[in-house]
Protein backbone atom coordinates (compact mmCIF):
# COMPACT_ATOMS: atom_id res chain seq x y z
CA UNK A 1 0.00 0.00 0.00
CA UNK A 2 1.38 3.29 -0.75
CA UNK A 3 0.97 6.41 1.24
CA UNK A 4 -2.33 7.98 -1.36
CA UNK A 5 -4.13 4.85 -0.43
CA UNK A 6 -3.05 5.06 3.23
CA UNK A 7 -4.22 8.49 3.60
CA UNK A 8 -7.45 7.46 1.71
CA UNK A 9 -8.31 4.41 3.37
CA UNK A 10 -7.62 6.07 6.80
CA UNK A 11 -10.33 9.21 5.67
CA UNK A 12 -12.32 6.47 4.89
CA UNK A 13 -12.42 4.96 7.89
CA UNK A 14 -12.41 8.26 9.95
CA UNK A 15 -16.02 9.20 7.71
CA UNK A 16 -17.47 5.72 8.51
CA UNK A 17 -16.52 5.71 12.31
CA UNK A 18 -18.02 9.15 13.13
CA UNK A 19 -21.28 8.23 11.02
CA UNK A 20 -22.04 5.44 12.97
CA UNK A 21 -20.94 6.50 15.85
CA UNK A 22 -23.62 9.85 15.13
CA UNK A 23 -25.95 7.22 14.49
CA UNK A 24 -25.26 5.05 17.80
CA UNK A 25 -23.94 7.47 20.46
CA UNK A 26 -24.87 10.75 20.17
CA UNK A 27 -25.16 13.32 17.15
CA UNK A 28 -22.14 15.17 17.80
CA UNK A 29 -20.15 12.69 16.54
CA UNK A 30 -21.19 14.00 13.09
CA UNK A 31 -18.37 16.79 13.87
CA UNK A 32 -15.89 14.33 13.22
CA UNK A 33 -17.17 13.98 9.82
CA UNK A 34 -17.32 17.51 8.96
CA UNK A 35 -13.54 17.79 10.03
CA UNK A 36 -12.41 15.06 8.27
CA UNK A 37 -14.42 16.72 5.08
CA UNK A 38 -12.24 20.02 5.73
CA UNK A 39 -8.80 18.64 5.97
CA UNK A 40 -9.78 16.76 3.03
CA UNK A 41 -10.24 20.07 1.78
CA UNK A 42 -7.75 22.22 2.63
CA UNK A 43 -5.35 19.55 1.90
CA UNK A 44 -6.20 19.39 -1.94
CA UNK A 45 -5.44 22.74 -2.15
CA UNK A 46 -2.62 23.08 -0.04
CA UNK A 47 -0.88 19.87 -0.03
CA UNK A 48 -0.71 19.60 3.76
CA UNK A 49 -1.57 16.47 4.89
CA UNK A 50 -1.44 15.37 8.99
CA UNK A 51 -2.52 12.06 8.09
CA UNK A 52 0.28 11.46 4.93
CA UNK A 53 2.90 13.20 7.57
CA UNK A 54 2.30 10.44 10.21
CA UNK A 55 2.45 7.91 7.57
CA UNK A 56 5.17 8.72 5.96
CA UNK A 57 7.28 8.47 9.35
CA UNK A 58 6.36 5.18 9.93
CA UNK A 59 7.89 4.06 6.57
CA UNK A 60 5.06 3.84 3.95
CA UNK A 61 6.48 3.58 0.85
CA UNK A 62 5.19 7.30 -1.14
CA UNK A 63 2.86 7.51 -3.92
CA UNK A 64 2.33 10.23 -6.30
CA UNK A 65 -0.30 12.68 -4.76
CA UNK A 66 1.48 13.75 -1.43
CA UNK A 67 5.28 14.73 -2.57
Amino acid sequence: MNLDRAVMAFAGIVVLASAILSVTIHPYWIGLTMFAGLNMLQASFTGFCPAAMIFRAVGVKQGCAFD
